[in-house]
């Protein structure tokens, strides 16, 4: 049917079979299932995106044995964009019996000096919906709805719809939308969740996690970041 984006490649490593994320991957209408072995990584995601994921107990077991770091070098050799998921709360780490600083410490490594994008999830469902965000914002990025690096909108209007698509899930009619709604910026950022529904393609969901995004306190959001709590 027109209008309803196609189903997103997934090729899934053999290796994953027991794992619910292919499960999952395989019972969503948005994503093309292959299974096949990956030379690096667990899942490759549009022909573009190459993650590698891992549960918490998985990352800790990882550092112990020295497998995290040649596995990042190995994902930061690909000519494709690498992305490390981390899966789990803080109730899953504290099992773990390793200090939090030797943890933060690998990811540091990871991240700063293999270039490695780290992501966090805490659940297999929240993994899959994470793979499915990547993919979309990428196609919406080569379709030009969102302005390319560099670029500078001109007009007052214009650079108030560029700054509104930088919220999540706000594309460019969205953006339109609440501008006509509320007639400028810092009325979108003030606005009740009530009064973001009454915008057209705006549900509840969508209207409470732009509120999360410009109300929740920094430090309560880098705990939730590092944690996953």
């Amino acid at each position: 049917m027109s209008g309803v984006p196609k189903p997103i490649p997934v090729q899934a490593d053999d290796r994953e079979r027991g794992s619910p994320i292919l499960d999952l991957l395989r019972q969503s209408p948005d994503f093309q299932v292959t299974v096949s072995r990956l030379k690096v990584g667990d899942y490759l995601v549009d022909g573009r995106f190459l993650f590698e994921r891992k549960t918490l107990t998985d990352l800790v077991a990882a550092i112990i044995d020295g497998r995290l770091f040649k596995q990042a070098l190995r994902l930061a050799g690909t000519p494709l964009r690498p992305v490390m998921i981390l899966e789990g709360t803080s109730r899953d780490f504290a099992d773990s019996g390793m200090r939090w600083e030797s943890v933060q410490g690998a990811l540091v490594t990871v991240a700063l000096f293999c270039g490695i994008p780290l992501l966090r999830t805490r659940t297999p469902g929240e993994t899959v919906r994470t793979m499915l965000f990547a993919a979309r914002q990428a196609q919406t990025c080569a379709n030009g709805a969102l302005p390319r690096h560099g670029w500078r909108p001109k007009g007052k209007q214009a650079r108030q719809l560029y700054i509104l698509q930088g919220l999540p899930n706000i594309g460019p009619e969205r953006a339109r939308r609440l501008l006509a709604r509320f007639n400028c910026v810092g009325a979108v950022m003030s606005a009740r969740t009530e009064d973001l529904c009454s915008v057209s393609g705006i549900g509840r969901k969508l209207a409470s996690k732009l509120r999360w995004s410009v109300d929740e306190p920094r430090a309560r959001y880098h705990h939730s970041i590092m944690t996953g709590s």
